[in-house]
């Protein structure tokens, strides 16, 4: 079929139209479906509405839409499957096992906004178990801190520690309602070693409900004490959702003698 010149002229006009509005409507898109992502209203597993919908909805070419989530794809936001649709994606975090790394960056590295709430904090007088996990030999003041951290709106770990008062007398005064104790011990005293142990546990109740997640559900555990000068300073144990961690420990072979 040969069209007129006004046909063609006509098709013109509607490229440009397009052409024009097409940085702005991609941003757009891109914008609001990362927003929804980001504060948790779509969750991952969430499949985005099909290509076509979106045009419809947007008034826009499916060509936009599709440049919109090709861009999503490639920040790992979303994951788009042959012939079934675009999916939220499962952040999944990573920290070293080795190293003593701060969780607000954590959360950042994937993108997601961070955030934290302190749940409790007591002063009490060590028990068994605290001289246990403090490696203590004789009662003294300690700080009882449980508090979360939060990677966009849903729960990312959960942190109980205790903070030797006799090593960090500092400590007391502290209200840890703005800043969490990890950073704030990293900033204040300087430590000479640590000591990690992992393991993998199911959620009590408890823990289930700090962190969003069923009961009996998989968790990862990382307890951590670190001593300066032979005089222990903390212990924390952080407890991540299995299915959203991961531990990563760089190393090269070892030298012969």
């Amino acid at each position: 079929m040969v069209k007129s010149q006004g046909d063609a002229e006509l098709e013109a006009g509607k490229a440009l139209v397009e052409a024009t509005g097409d940085l702005s409507l991609h941003q757009r898109i891109l914008g609001d479906i990362e927003d929804r992502i980001l504060s948790g209203e779509w969750q991952p597993g969430f499949r985005i509405p099909f290509e076509v919908d979106l045009a419809e909805q947007y008034k826009c070419s499916r060509m936009t839409v599709n440049k919109a989530l090709t861009q999503l794809a490639k920040t790992g936001l979303i994951e788009r499957r042959r012939k079934s649709g675009s999916y939220v994606t499962q952040p999944r975090a990573q920290s070293a096992v080795l190293e003593i790394r701060d969780i607000k960056l954590e959360v950042q590295s994937l993108g997601l906004p961070y955030d934290y709430s302190l749940m409790a904090k007591t002063k009490r007088r060590s028990n068994a178990d605290d001289r246990l996990r403090l490696g203590l030999t004789s009662p003294v003041s300690i700080l009882d801190v449980t508090c979360r951290h939060f990677a966009g709106r849903r729960p990312f770990c959960l942190e109980e520690r205790l903070i030797n008062l006799n090593a960090v007398p500092e400590a007391e005064a502290e209200s840890f309602e703005e800043t969490a104790p990890g950073p704030w011990l990293l900033n204040r005293v300087p430590w000479s070693a640590a000591e990690h142990t992992i393991r993998a546990a199911s959620a009590d109740d408890a823990v289930a409900a700090a962190l969003g997640i069923a009961p009996g559900a998989a968790c990862l555990t990382v307890e951590r004490r670190t001593w300066s000068n032979g005089s222990y300073i903390t212990h924390v144990r952080l407890i991540y959702p299995g299915d959203r961690h991961a531990l990563v420990a760089n190393f090269t072979p070892s030298q012969p003698k």
